[in-house]
This record gives C-alpha cells, sequence and structure tokens, in this order.
C-alpha cells in the first residue's frame, strides 16, 4: 500500500518525526536496514531508549504506520526524510556514512516529484555538496528541477512537555525557491510555525549555531562551578539572582559533562574537499575541551571529600544516582556517567549505581552492581553522587541517609549535600 511519507532512519531523529506524521493522519512508512529495529518496532516496542514509548509505538502502528527494510517501498511516497545518525569521529568530523547509505537506497527508487528532505545534524554545504550528487547520480534525476530538496534542522527535546513537535518552529532550506515551499508545505501539516531560510546552507548552519550555543554556555557556567567553588560562593544562588535580569541573560547550569545527541560542531572541519577559507571556531573548541574536563573534575572532587573524612577512593564503595544524559529519561546518549564510573574504578573504588530509568548498566562491557533500595544503598556507600536529577529523587531525605553526598546538579537544598 502506497504511503505518503517515507522516515529513513528509525532511531533519536526518525521515530518522533513518524509520530508526529501519524498524529497528523499522514500515511507513514519508516524505514531502516536494521532488522532489530524493524523486529521491535513490528513488535510493538522501541528500539531505542528516549523519544517512545512502547505505548507510543503502539498508537502509531494503530494509526498505520509501517516499519519496513523494503527498499522498494521508498519508490512509492510523495516525501521521504532522510534522518540518518551522523556520529562525532575521532578527527572531529561527522561521520556522514549512514546519511549515504540512505541516499543511495532512496536514490534507486527516487521518483520525479519527491520532495527528499535531510533532518540529520551536518556540516554546512552537506546538503548541496554531498547528498545532492549522490541523489543525481543514483537516480538520474536532477535536483530542484526533477526532484525537490531542502534541509531542516531538527529541534528534538526528549522529555519536554512544554515544547513539542506541534509548536516547534520548523527552519527549512531548499535548494531552490520551489523547493523551499514544497518542504513548507510538508512541515505545515506538523507544526504551528515554518521559518524559511535563504538556502540549505543557512538552514544547516543554524543547526550548528544552536547546538554551539548550549555546548559554549554550558561550558561557560561549568567553569564558573569551579572557580566558585574555588572561592566559597553558591553558584546556584549566583545563577537564581542573575537569572531575575528580564534582559541580556539565560540560566544555564553546571553538571559533571555533557551528554545528549546534539554534538558540538566546528565548521572549520569539513568531511569533503570544498573547506572554507579561515580558521575553525576557538570558542567551540574551547567549550568543547572545558566540557570533556568536567567528568575528571568529578572525580578530583570525589578524591577530596573522601580524602577529608579520612577515606581513600581505593577500596572505597561509591553510589552513583542518575547515569541517563537527561533527566527522567532512558537514554544514555554520551552520558558522562560511565566515564566517571571507568575513572573511578581505575582508581580501585567498588562502583553500584541506581537508576530508575536504568535496570541494567554496564561499563567495560561488565554489569554494575544496581541499587535495589536508594536509601540503604546510600546509607552503606562511603560516598553518594548525584549525577543526574530524576524526579523520583527525595533528595532531602537521600540526604539525611547518605554518609557523604556530591551533587553535581545543585538539585539538594542548601547546606544538604556537598555541591559542585
Amino acid at each position: 500500500m502506497p504511503a505518503d511519507l517515507a522516515v529513513i532512519g528509525l532511531g533519536h531523529l526518525g521515530l518522533p518525526l513518524a509520530q508526529a506524521a501519524v498524529g497528523a493522519g499522514i500515511q507513514t512508512v519508516g524505514y531502516d536496514t536494521d532488522p532489530r529495529a524493524f523486529a521491535e518496532l513490528s513488535a510493538g516496542r522501541t528500539p531505542v531508549e528516549g523519544p517512545l514509548t512502547a505505548s507510543d509505538v503502539r498508537r502509531m502502528l494503530a494509526g498505520g504506520f509501517r516499519p519496513t527494510t523494503n527498499q522498494a517501498e521508498l519508490g512509492r511516497v510523495r516525501t521521504a526524510v532522510i534522518c540518518a545518525p551522523t556520529p562525532l569521529g575521532p578527527d572531529r568530523t561527522l561521520d556522514l556514512t549512514a546519511v549515504g547509505d540512505a541516499a543511495r537506497a532512496l536514490a534507486a527508487r527516487l521518483r520525479p516529484h519527491t520532495t527528499v528532505l535531510l533532518e540529520s545534524a551536518v556540516h554546512p554545504g552537506t546538503t548541496e555538496n554531498f547528498l545532492l550528487p549522490l541523489l543525481e547520480e543514483g537516480s538520474g534525476l536532477r535536483g530542484g528541477r526533477d526532484f525537490h530538496l531542502a534541509y531542516s534542522p531538527t529541534r528534538l527535546d526528549p522529555g519536554n512537555r512544554t515544547h513539542v513537535y506541534a509548536n516547534t518552529p520548523k527552519v527549512i532550506g531548499g535548494l531552490t525557491p520551489a523547493c523551499t515551499e514544497s518542504a513548507a508545505a510538508f512541515y505545515g501539516r506538523l507544526t504551528d510555525k515554518v521559518v524559511r531560510a535563504r538556502g540549505p546552507r543557512e538552514a544547516e548552519m543554524t543547526k550548528v549555531l544552536e547546538t554551539n550555543f548550549r555546548h559554549v554556555n554550558i561550558a561557560l557556567v561549568n567553569e564558573m562551578a569551579v572557580l566558585c567553588h574555588d572561592l566559597g560562593v553558591d553558584l546556584w544562588d549566583v545563577i537564581r539572582c542573575a537569572e531575575t535580569k528580564p534582559f541580556g541573560f539565560q540560566p544555564f547550569r553546571p553538571g559533571p559533562g555533557v551528554g545528549g545527541h546534539g554534538v558540538p560542531v566546528d565548521p572549520g572541519y569539513l568531511p569533503y574537499n570544498s573547506r572554507t577559507p579561515g580558521h575553525p571556531l576557538r570558542m567551540v573548541s574551547l567549550a568543547q575541551e572545558i566540557n570533556d574536563r568536567m567528568p575528571q573534575y568529578v572525580i578530583q572532587r570525589c578524591a577530596t571529600l573522601l580524602n577529608e573524612h579520612g577515606k581513600s577512593v581505593r577500596g572505597a564503595r561509591v553510589l552513583l544516582l542518575g547515569v541517563t544524559y537527561k533527566p527522567d529519561l532512558a537514554d544514555q546518549e554520551a552520558s558522562p556517567a560511565r566515564e566517571i564510573a571507568t575513572r573511578l574504578m581505575d582508581m580501585g573504588a567498588q562502583i553500584g549505581y541506581h537508576d530508575p530509568h536504568v535496570l541494567d548498566w554496564r561499563v567495560r562491557e561488565l554489569p554494575v552492581p544496581r541499587a535495589d533500595s536508594l536509601y540503604e544503598a546510600a546509607a552503606h556507600a562511603d560516598l553518594t553522587v548525584l549525577l543526574q536529577h530524576h524526579r523520583t529523587y527525595d533528595l532531602q531525605g537521600l540526604a539525611v541517609k547518605a554518609q557523604l553526598l556530591l551533587d553535581t546538579r545543585g538539585a539538594t537544598p542548601a547546606g544538604a549535600a556537598h555541591r559542585l
């Protein structure tokens, strides 16, 4: 049965888009080459932690959503959206392998008048310099003439109940004005507001700016956290006061590291030959360096606190609370918890964890003991470290039970614990 939309890549980007499309009454097929993803979705389960629950998937299936591994389905739709992952490689360039694979699969079945959209996080210029040639070569069609092509950066905030797909403005930039309008017509069915960029590069750079804005500001407040601790200043009280300013300030809060799927992107590191002149974004590079240091800073604070209480890290029982990258979600993408656990284990600590959303947690492929009783585990541990503030945690009660509590999120009542 033909569908109006094909979502290519059923992960953290593709599934929320498919959910929004099904909710808007759009006949949607989800394509993924991973047989496990297909099997999980077909059975009404989510293949990835975080964006959707099993009940969400079951509602999508009931609404007509069809997961598939059949490439032929891609040739039967009016709109195809590529939502392939683009992880950051060791050379700090985005790995476009999955985007390339998706483009080749789509190109082999691409029909005239189809609207092709890219939502994956990419470097500016990727839509025109990387995606377009693959689509044209594989299909024999011309972008902007035979099919529409546009880029739209994803703006997902998992767990946010205020800003959902429908009320979050969607930025689009097409290869031609007609491409932009075709993309606007599609996204206008899903969101209340569509914002037209001048072209794909401007839309791609919008994602770069938004992601780097987050990382740079988190880096600033992480540096402030270290400085305030050295000076004996309560940073969380400083932020509380500063955020009363009605202009020129937006509050960010420190933490043990930066997790999530939005990685900082420096357009000075382009994955193809048409590099832009000039220098890399030094502020972005510095921000990443600062944020990458936070897990080590947490380890230093752990060691200092234990030492002040006459204990060594070696042999100490350390309980880690919250191992996900975001509160009240199961998603562990880039969470600093794993690096912190690894470093503590290297120093000889005995690690345990508690997380209401993660029933099994492994570090170096080894299972980490999970605490069944939170209060009992905290009372037994030499040090309890709050890495993520899940809503279910009673931090005041926890502060009373724990022998020693380090709060890396500033969530405990003032004076109840040692703060980052």
